[in-house]
C-alpha cells in the first residue's frame, strides 16, 4: 500500500525495509511456519492438545515449541533471555512494549508474583532506552470473579474487599515504580462482563500519576459498540481533573466468547454488528485522539494497515512531530513487520508487542496467536505472501 501524495512515502509493501533485520535462514524459517499456520486443519490439532500436551509433559513437547513457534512471537523465557530480540529491534529503530505472556491466577501469592514480575519488567526497561512500556493485565493481580461482581453490581463480602483492596495497592505500586523511572503501563482490556471496574481503577491512576506524562494507559476494543463514547467520556474526565488521558486503541480479542456468552444469556451483543463497524469506530477514535494529541497520549495497536496508515498521515497532513511522545504504533511481534519497520523507518515511534515467559506458562498465548491468525481472518495468507516476496526479492525460490 503506497501513498499517493508524492511529497509523502510511506509504504506497507516494501518487504526489504519489513524484513532487513531477517536473515536469509530466518526468513526462510518464517514461510515455513506461516505456511504451516495458514493451515486450518493444523491449527485445530495445535489448539486441541498444546494445553494437553504441555500439562501432562509430554516428551519433547517444550523443545518442539522452543524451536518453531515460540521465537516467532515472544522475546524469550525470562527478561534476561529477552534482551537480544530488545536489542535487534532498536537496530531498526524499533521501540519493544514488554509483556509478561503467563495467564492470569487467583492464589494471592501467585497475584503477588505476577506484580512482581511486572516490577522486574519495568526495572529492566528503565535500563534500555528502547523499552518505553510495559504492559500488564488487571486479571492477572486479582481473583476475576471479584471484577464480574463488581461490574453487574453486586456487594463484595469482606473477604473480596479486602482481595480488592490489594488489587488496587498491587497496582498501585506498578504505577508508582514506573512513574519513578520514567516507565509507562499499558493496561490490557478485558472481557465486557468484567471492564468496567478496570476501567475505573486505571481512570483513578491517570489521575494520580498522569500529571506531567503519560505514565497510564487504558485499552480500548473498538469492537464493542460502547468504546468510541467511553474513550471520549474517559478524555473528558481527565480534561476536569487536568491530566493526560493515556489511551491504547485495538479492534479486540474476545469476540467469539462475547457474542457467545450474549446468546446463551439471551442479551444483545455487545460487538458490532459487522468490521465495517468496527472499522469505522476504531478510526473515529484515532482521529479523535490525534485532534486532540496535546491531551491524550494515544497507541495505534493494530494491525490494519489502513488504520497505521491513516494515523500517519494524520500526523503527517497536521504537521505534528512523527516521533511526538503522544503519538505511537505498536504490532505484535512476528506480526506485521512491514507495518511495524516501514513506519519505524519513516521516524514515527513503533514498537513491537513483545511477549516473554516460560513456554509452559505462555502456551496459551501461543495458540491464540495461532488461532487469531489463520486463514479464517487473512492474517496469515498477507503475512505469507510478503515473505514469499521478499524471498524472491532476495532470489530464495
Amino acid at each position: 500500500m503506497s501513498d499517493p501524495d508524492p511529497t509523502y512515502h510511506l509504504d506497507f509493501s516494501n518487504t526489504e525495509i519489513a524484513f532487513s533485520h531477517k536473515s536469509d535462514k530466518e526468513l526462510k524459517k518464517t514461510a515455513w511456519l506461516f505456511g504451516l499456520m495458514n493451515n486450518n486443519t493444523l491449527v485445530r490439532i495445535f489448539s486441541k492438545f498444546g494445553l494437553f500436551a504441555i500439562r501432562f509433559r509430554l516428551p519433547f513437547t517444550e523443545m518442539i515449541v522452543r524451536n518453531t513457534i515460540f521465537p516467532q512471537f515472544c522475546g524469550g523465557e525470562s527478561l534476561l533471555d529477552s534482551q537480544q530480540v530488545i536489542d535487534k529491534l532498536y537496530e531498526s529503530d524499533t521501540l519493544t512494549v514488554l509483556d509478561y505472556g503467563a495467564e492470569g491466577k487467583s492464589d494471592e501469592d501467585d497475584l503477588d508474583a505476577a506484580m512482581e514480575e511486572t516490577l522486574r519488567a519495568i526495572e529492566m526497561a528503565a535500563s534500555n532506552n528502547s523499552v518505553p512500556v510495559v504492559s500488564t493485565k488487571i486479571t492477572g493481580l486479582v481473583d476475576n470473579q471479584i471484577l464480574e461482581k463488581m461490574h453487574t453490581g453486586e456487594i463484595l463480602t469482606d473477604g473480596e474487599k479486602r482481595k480488592f483492596q490489594h488489587l488496587t495497592e498491587r497496582v498501585d505500586e506498578i504505577c508508582t515504580r514506573a512513574n519513578e523511572l520514567g516507565i509507562s503501563v499499558f493496561v490490557d482490556a478485558e472481557e465486557s462482563w468484567m471492564q468496567d471496574p478496570i476501567d475505573e481503577l486505571v481512570l483513578q491512576m491517570m489521575v494520580k500519576y498522569n500529571r506531567d506524562r503519560a505514565v497510564v494507559y487504558n485499552t480500548y476494543q473498538l469492537y464493542l459498540t460502547c468504546k468510541l463514547e467511553h474513550l471520549k467520556r474517559d478524555h473528558q474526565r481527565c480534561m476536569e481533573h487536568h491530566v493526560i488521558f493515556g489511551a491504547k486503541m485495538v479492534r479486540g480479542a474476545y469476540m467469539d466468547k462475547e457474542r457467545e456468552r450474549a446468546r446463551e444469556l439471551g442479551i444483545p451483543s455487545p460487538i458490532q454488528p459487522d468490521k465495517a463497524s468496527t472499522d469505522s469506530d476504531y478510526n473515529l477514535a484515532l482521529t479523535y485522539c490525534i485532534d486532540h494529541f496535546e491531551t491524550i497520549s494515544s497507541c495505534c495497536a493494530s494491525h490494519n494497515a489502513e488504520s497505521n496508515l491513516l494515523q500517519a498521515k494524520l500526523v503527517h497532513e497536521k504537521d505534528i512531530e512523527h516521533n511526538h511522545p503522544h503519538i505511537n504504533f505498536c504490532q505484535l511481534y512476528g506480526m506485521s513487520d512491514n507495518i511495524t519497520f516501514n513506519l519505524a523507518s519513516a521516524g514515527y515511534n513503533a514498537a513491537k508487542y513483545v511477549v516473554y515467559g516460560p513456554i509452559r506458562e505462555v502456551i496459551p498465548y501461543l495458540i491464540r496467536r495461532t488461532e487469531e491468525n489463520t486463514s479464517v481472518t487473512g492474517e496469515m495468507s498477507r503475512e505469507l505472501a510478503l515473505v514469499h516476496k521478499e524471498m524472491k526479492r532476495r532470489e530464495l525460490n
